[in-house]
């Protein structure tokens, strides 16, 4: 494995995986930029190791259930399932809307739990097309910028690349850097985040910052999301105390990276509360 250069590894794994489907071996090559005797030894490569298997009738390449086996391993091992999702099920039940928790990961916000509260009437349920947040578009993402340096915001935003595409998100989403700086320093002072008509038209959402342990940097958002038409401006009062004070326990609990030796006594104890 020393003579083949990871990060081509990788990028095959991401792809294979965002296609969740068969490539031919020609359309790898394309796709990543590589000569076709490249990918070639490196599709044998991973298909050696178990990463990856050829369809004996097309001879195209598909990943295996490895890596999800192993994301869901280490899903269940970072306490998420049972440290977060009785609290998320709690808040479900408590505003009878869709939450969701989010993480940081790096420069971005993935989406990795969720609850659904709404039992009648209009249902919110969001596309599952991708698990990362839109920064400018999101509470989750607007929570989360207004705790980083004006600088670094703003170099998430622009890395995502979500920001040029004003036409995938709703008719309130910011299209500005200048807009997008005075919605961060709003959600600052407001002390959560708010979207209205801005990630998908027709839907109010509301996040607020998790954080590593009382006072620590932010880990990740919690948010309630639902119809603009049920969500209101005095719904949103409503709303946020909860969001936030959810946000505040998962805080005191959070499991991912700074706690991990606490994980299972501390996952046994929220779990059976």
């Amino acid at each position: 494995m020393a003579h083949v250069p990871a990060e081509r590894c990788l990028s095959i794994i991401e792809l294979l995986a965002g296609e969740a489907g068969e490539l031919p071996l020609g359309g790898i090559a394309e796709r990543l930029e590589l000569p076709k005797s490249g990918a070639h030894r490196l599709l044998a490569t991973l298909t050696e190791l178990g990463w990856v298997e050829q369809d004996p009738d097309t001879g195209f390449y598909r990943l295996t259930m490895r890596l999800a086996i192993l994301g869901q391993r280490y899903y269940v091992a970072t306490g998420i399932p049972d440290i977060c999702q009785p609290l998320l099920d709690r808040l479900a039940q408590e505003t009878r809307e869709f939450i969701r928790l989010a993480v940081v990961d790096g420069d971005s916000l993935v989406w990795v739990a969720q609850a659904q509260g709404a039992t009648a009437g209009l249902m919110y349920q969001p596309s599952l097309a991708t698990n990362t947040v839109p920064l400018h578009a999101t509470a989750s993402g607007k929570a989360w910028l207004a705790t980083l340096e004006p600088e670094r915001a703003v170099h998430n935003v622009l890395k995502q690349g979500n920001f040029t595409r004003a036409d995938a998100y709703g008719p309130n989403a910011v299209r500005s850097m200048d807009g997008l700086l005075r919605e961060i320093a709003a959600t600052g002072a407001r002390g959560y985040g708010l979207a209205v008509n801005e990630a998908e038209p027709g839907v109010t959402a509301v996040a607020a910052v998790i954080r590593s342990g009382s006072g620590g940097a932010a880990s990740g958002t919690v948010s309630v999301a639902g119809p603009s038409v049920r969500l209101t401006d005095e719904r949103v009062l409503e709303l946020a105390p909860l969001v936030c004070r959810s946000a505040a326990e998962i805080s005191e609990l959070w499991p991912l990276r700074t706690r991990g030796a606490e994980l299972p006594r501390a996952g046994r104890v929220v779990a059976a509360a």
